[in-house]
């Protein structure tokens, strides 16, 4: 498993008190009025869109809030003016690190990511440095409650999904090709097989396996990217033996 999706265990585990609401809808905001700015207002001809807004409705955000984020993003009304960047760089433990950002302003926002990194023990390095170890994916999240594991491997395999990773305790991953992501999201409705978290992901091509404490320090640092307000995702290929995640979502 990747190690985005290993924290995104922990973070299910650790539960909504830790998710500041504000900043969550801060993030999905910008997301939406990117991807309105850059494909147009209308979901059903913007994946990017499309998956933004699933995103918003998932988490609970107001249709209002996603009505003026899109409405932000074509022009319709005055909004702040966002970029996209993408940083990369090394954590303890030599793990590879990507970090996509929204932000309005670049200078600002790159003195906050190195901050960070070398406060917690890892190197900023340049674009190109380590995205050569992930791949594009498309991700698709089913809860296990909903179907068992044959019936998701079976069901992904006839929508042309390329796997379904099994390793979460709630949650399968369907793994898509990037331009597969909505095709496959739509035979999951038709097949009655409710579904969230459709995006676009990265998937490492080889992972580091961590111990307890290196793992500690690399969720930190994670952690600390993530909190900031222009941090949209953030992709990393580490992996944790079961032992071990088992003891740091029960400390979390």
């Amino acid at each position: 498993m990747s190690g985005h999706s290993k924290w995104s265990q922990i973070k299910r585990k650790k539960g909504k008190a830790d998710q500041e609401r504000g900043r969550l809808f801060g993030k999905l905001i910008r997301e939406i009025t990117i991807a309105a700015r850059d494909g147009g207002g209308a979901p059903d001809g913007n994946p990017r869109l499309r998956a933004a807004i699933q995103t918003a409705k998932d988490n609970a955000m107001p249709a209002s809030n996603i009505e003026r984020a899109i409405k932000k993003g074509t022009g319709e009304l005055p909004g702040t003016s966002y970029e996209e960047h993408s940083y990369e760089g090394y954590a303890p433990g030599g793990v590879a690190l990507i970090i996509d950002v929204l932000t309005d302003n670049k200078n600002r926002t790159t003195s906050e990511i190195r901050h960070t990194f070398t406060r917690a023990g890892g190197n900023m390095g340049e674009n190109g440095c380590v995205s050569w170890m992930f791949e594009e994916r498309g991700s698709i999240l089913v809860d296990r409650k909903v179907c068992d594991e044959d019936a998701i491997i079976e069901v992904a395999a006839e929508a042309g999904a390329l796997d379904v990773n099994t390793e979460a305790d709630d949650v399968y991953e369907v793994l898509t090709r990037p331009g597969d992501l909505h095709q496959v999201a739509r035979f999951l409705d038709k097949k009655s097989i409710p579904h969230h978290d459709v995006r676009q992901t990265k998937v490492p091509t080889t992972t580091v396996l961590l111990d307890r404490d290196t793992a500690g320090k690399v969720l930190k640092l994670i952690e600390a990217l993530e909190e900031q307000d222009d941090t949209q995702n953030v992709w990393a290929n580490f992996d944790i033996p079961d032992e071990i995640m088992a003891s740091l979502t029960s400390a979390a």
